[in-house]
C-alpha cells in the first residue's frame, strides 16, 4: 500500500456495527421498561423507578413512590426521595449531585429508569451509570431501592 493511503472499513461493515449497537441498547433497556406497571389513578405527584443491574434482563428492582402530604408507596426511602424530588421540582436530572462522593472506578453498569407525573406534567428519565455508587451520587435516594 502506498504511503499516505488511509485504510477504511467498507461502508456495510460500519452500518452493520451501528445496527448491532442499536440492537444491544434496545435489548438491554426493553426489559426494564416492559416491567413497568400501570400508573396509579388520582395519586397526585408520583414516580415509578426501576434500577437494572448488569447487562442481563431480570436483575431489576422497581418501586412506586407517591409524594403527597405523607409519602407513600413501596420505596424504601420514600420521605428522602420525595424531599429531593420536591426540591428539584420533579426534574430528576436537577437533583443535586453528591460532590463529596468518592466512587471506585469499577465498571458494573446500572441503568436507572423513571416515569411518572409531577405538578400535572409527565416526568421521564433514563440513564446508564458505570456503577451503583455513581448512580447514587448523581440521583440522591431516588434510585436507592435496597433497604
Amino acid at each position: 500500500m502506498p504511503l499516505g493511503t488511509a485504510t477504511t472499513k467498507p461502508r456495510g461493515t460500519l452500518l452493520a456495527a451501528a445496527a448491532a449497537a442499536c440492537a444491544l441498547l434496545t435489548t438491554t433497556a426493553a426489559p426494564v421498561l416492559a416491567a413497568a406497571p400501570r400508573p396509579p389513578a388520582g395519586s397526585g405527584d408520583w414516580v415509578h423507578v426501576t434500577v437494572q443491574h448488569g447487562e442481563r434482563p431480570g436483575n431489576a428492582k422497581s418501586a412506586l413512590l407517591r409524594c403527597s402530604a405523607r409519602p407513600v408507596g413501596d420505596h424504601p426511602h420514600a420521605a428522602d426521595a420525595c424531599r429531593e424530588l420536591t426540591a428539584a421540582k420533579g426534574d430528576i436530572s436537577a437533583i443535586p449531585a453528591d460532590s463529596d462522593a468518592i466512587c471506585p472506578m469499577i465498571f458494573d453498569p446500572v441503568t436507572a429508569v423513571a416515569y411518572g407525573m409531577w405538578d400535572g406534567r409527565h416526568v421521564s428519565y433514563a440513564h446508564t451509570f458505570s456503577n451503583t455508587c455513581a448512580l447514587n451520587a448523581a440521583t440522591g435516594t431516588l434510585f436507592r431501592l435496597d433497604d
